[in-house]
């Protein structure tokens, strides 16, 4: 089933890349966006897995470890869901500037130590859904 998943995300996965993803203000906000909308499936850098991460099934990936979904693929993700999982589709109530900026910012999320992660989410540019942002507090 995983394999079907793969292939199908991959064929629809059909957006333009913006060449912009590496802009660090692209970051920062996808560094606010990634903790209010998805740390607590997905977790951050120092953080516990959460009760909402070890209940869902299938598990949702780490994504501070890294992804094998290539920039298309993570939008198309984030924009429609995933059938059948915890994974919501945010493009119902998020713009397409403001899926790609956390895809901009999962590009560097691997390299990050817990307080380089915080630190960019205490600079990002507060949005009205960024009420209770998840911090990546060890003792989550």
């Amino acid at each position: 089933m995983q394999k079907v998943r793969e292939y199908s995300i991959a064929a629809r996965a059909i957006d333009p890349i913006p060449g912009d993803l590496a802009d660090e203000k692209r970051i920062a906000s996808g560094a606010g966006q990634y903790a209010e909308m998805c740390a607590s499936c997905h977790l951050a850098p120092g953080m516990k897995r959460t009760e909402i991460s070890r209940g869902l099934y299938p598990r949702a990936p780490e994504l501070r470890r890294g992804t094998t979904l290539n920039p298309a693929e993570q939008f198309w993700v984030m924009k429609h869901g995933i059938k059948m999982t915890g994974m919501p589709a945010w493009g119902a109530t998020h713009d397409d500037d403001v899926l790609w900026d956390v895809v901009a910012f999962l590009r560097k999320l691997p390299e990050l130590t817990r307080e380089q992660y915080q630190a960019l989410v205490r600079a990002a540019p507060k949005t009205h859904d960024m009420q209770q942002m998840d911090m990546g507090d060890p003792g989550r």
